[in-house]
C-alpha cells in the first residue's frame, strides 16, 4: 500500500469506528438471553464471571494480534496471512474473510428486521397481547418485506463503505455516539420502573456452584467471541487504516472493555424492563419470567421482537423507549455490517479492483446469498450456526498467524513505531500461543459434540440437517478447497494486481 493511502483521521474515529466493529445486535438481542439461559435459580453473576475472564483469555488478546495484522502488513485477510504466515497459507487468511462475510449475508437480514420494526413502533400502535405481536411479525415474514429490507440494509451499508475509510469513519461519527446515547437513555427509564431492581438483583447475584458446569464457561466464551467480533478479520481490516504511531494495547483494551460496558447496560436495561413488566405488574414468577427471556423463538426472535414490543406498551412512556430501543439495534447492526462488507472489499481492492467495484459485486452478491435466509428462517438458523461455529476457527488461526512470525519479532516491531501506547501485556504471548488455542479448539469440539448429540443427534451425518456435524463440515470443506485451489492465483494477484 502507498505512503499516501487514506487512514483514519484521528486515534478518536478510529476508536469510534472500533467500537462499531464490536457493539452490534448481538450485545442487546443476544446478550441478555444468553445470560438468562445460564443464571442460576438465585441469578446469573457467575456466568458474568465467566465472561469477563474470557474477556482477557480470548477476547482482548486476539483483538491485539489482529491489530498487528493489519498495521504491519496494510493488506486484507487474504494478504496480511501470506505475508505472516507465507504463500502457502493465503487460503487461511481467504477463510476468515469468507467466514465474516457469509454472516454478512444474513445479518444484513436482521438488520432489516429492525429497520421495519423501528418504523412499524413509529407509525403504528404498540401490541397489547401476544397474539397481537405474533401477527405482526407474520405478517412480516409471509411477505416479501424481509427482503426488501435486507435489500435497504445492504444498500445503506454499501453507501457507508463506498469512498472508503473517509466514509466509513463519517458515518460512525453519528451512529456510535447516538447508539451509546440511546441505550443509557434506555437503561435510566428501565431503572425507574418500579420492581426493576429484581432484575439487576438477579443479573449480578453469583451462583457460585455454576462455575463448575463446564457448560457455563463454554457458553461465556462463545458470547465473549460474539460480543467483541475478536477473531473475525474485522479489526484486522480496519487496522489497515490506522497510523502506525497510534499503536495497537490501548486500542484494545479500550475497544474490547467499551464493547462489554454496553453489553452489561443492555442486560441492565432487558432485565429491568422485563422482571419489572412481568412481575410487578402481571405477576410472574421469576421461573415464569426467565422462560419468556430464554424463550428465543424462530431465529431467536421472541424476546426481542415478540415480547419487548408488549412490554413497551405497557408503560409509560413506552412508545419513545421502543422507537429508540429498534433504531438502536438498527444502529447497532449497521455499525457491524459496514465493518463485514468493508473486510470483503478491502481483499478485492488486494487484488486490483477499484473500490466502486469491489462495493458494487459485494454489496450484490451479499445480497443474493442472504435472498434464501430472507425468505426462510430454518436457512438463516442454518447459516447462523454452520459460520458461527466457523467464528473459532478462525480465532485459531488468527492465533496461529502471529505464532507462525513469531511473537517476539511481534513485540519489537510493533513497540518501536508506536507512540503514547502501552506496552505489550506480559501475559499476551503465553496467553496467545497456547490458551486461545486450547479454548478455540476446546469450544470448537464442544459445539460439534452438542450438534451430534443435541441439536441433531439421529441425523448428525446428514450435510441437508439444520444442525448436524455434516452440514457445517460440507459447507467448510466446499469454501476451503475452493480458496485451497485458488491459493496460488490469489498470491499472483496479490504481487501483481489487476489493472482495471
Amino acid at each position: 500500500m502507498r505512503n499516501d493511502a487514506p487512514r483514519f483521521s484521528s486515534r478518536f474515529t478510529f476508536l469510534i469506528s472500533a467500537l462499531g466493529i464490536a457493539v452490534g445486535t448481538g450485545n442487546i438481542w443476544r446478550f441478555p438471553r444468553i445470560v438468562a439461559t445460564n443464571g442460576g435459580e438465585n441469578g446469573a453473576g457467575s456466568f458474568l464471571v465467566a465472561w469477563i475472564m474470557f474477556l482477557l483469555l480470548w477476547s482482548i488478546p486476539l483483538i491485539i494480534a489482529e491489530y498487528v495484522l493489519g498495521r504491519q502488513s496494510r493488506k486484507g485477510t487474504v494478504g496480511a496471512f501470506a505475508h505472516f504466515m507465507g504463500k502457502p497459507f493465503a487460503f487461511l487468511g481467504g477463510f476468515v474473510g469468507f467466514v465474516s462475510t457469509a454472516i454478512a449475508f444474513y445479518y444484513s437480514v436482521i438488520v432489516g428486521w429492525n429497520i421495519y420494526y423501528f418504523g412499524s413502533m413509529t407509525f403504528n400502535a404498540l401490541p397489547n397481547t401476544t397474539e397481537t405481536s405474533w401477527e405482526i411479525w407474520n405478517n412480516f415474514q409471509d411477505g416479501s418485506f424481509p427482503i426488501l429490507f435486507h435489500a435497504i440494509a445492504m444498500s445503506v451499508g454499501g453507501f457507508a463503505i463506498y469512498k472508503g475509510v473517509s466514509s466509513i469513519e463519517k458515518v460512525n461519527r453519528i451512529l456510535i455516539p447516538t447508539l451509546l446515547a440511546i441505550v443509557l437513555l434506555s437503561v435510566v427509564r428501565a431503572l425507574m420502573l418500579p420492581g426493576s431492581m429484581a432484575g439487576i438483583t438477579y443479573l449480578f447475584t453469583p451462583d457460585w456452584s455454576q462455575l463448575k458446569e463446564p457448560r457455563i464457561w463454554l457458553e461465556a466464551l462463545t458470547q465473549n467471541a460474539w460480543d467483541t467480533g475478536a477473531g473475525w478479520g474485522l479489526f484486522l481490516t480496519y487496522a489497515i487504516y490506522i497510523k502506525k504511531r497510534y499503536g495497537v494495547i490501548k486500542n484494545a483494551f479500550t475497544v474490547a472493555i467499551g464493547n462489554n460496558l454496553v453489553s452489561l447496560m443492555a442486560a441492565i436495561m432487558i432485565f429491568s424492563t422485563v422482571f419489572s413488566i412481568l412481575g410487578n405488574e402481571m405477576g410472574m414468577a421469576k421461573p415464569e419470567i426467565l422462560d419468556v427471556m430464554k424463550s428465543s423463538g424462530p431465529a431467536a426472535t421472541g424476546l426481542t421482537f415478540i415480547w419487548m414490543p408488549q412490554l413497551f406498551a405497557k408503560m409509560p412512556l413506552g412508545k419513545p423507549l421502543a422507537i429508540l430501543f429498534f433504531l438502536g439495534l438498527s444502529f447497532a447492526g449497521f455499525s457491524s455490517l459496514i465493518s463485514m462488507l468493508e473486510l470483503a472489499v478491502r481483499n478485492l481492492i488486494d487484488f486490483g479492483v477499484k473500490r466502486a467495484t469491489a462495493v458494487g459485486w459485494i454489496v450484490g452478491v451479499c445480497f443474493l446469498m442472504g435472498i434464501p435466509s430472507a425468505q426462510n428462517l430454518n436457512i438463516l438458523g442454518n447459516q447462523d450456526f454452520v459460520w458461527g461455529v466457523a467464528l473459532m476457527l478462525s480465532g485459531i488461526f488468527v492465533a496461529a498467524a502471529v505464532i507462525k512470525y513469531g511473537l517476539s519479532k511481534i513485540v519489537e516491531e510493533v513497540s518501536a513505531d508506536s507512540e503514547n501506547d502501552w506496552p505489550f501485556p506480559k501475559w499476551w504471548l503465553p496467553v496467545i500461543s497456547y490458551v486461545v488455542p486450547i479454548l478455540g479448539i476446546t469450544i470448537f469440539s464442544w459445539w460439534m459434540w452438542l450438534s451430534a448429540t443435541v441439536y441433531a443427534p439421529n441425523d448428525w451425518y446428514d450435510p441437508t440437517s439444520l444442525y448436524s456435524v455434516a452440514t457445517c463440515v460440507v459447507q467448510w470443506a466446499m469454501v476451503i478447497v475452493t480458496l485451497f485451489i485458488l491459493n496460488r492465483w490469489m498470491n499472483q494477484r496479490l504481487d501483481n494486481p489487476l489493472n482495471n
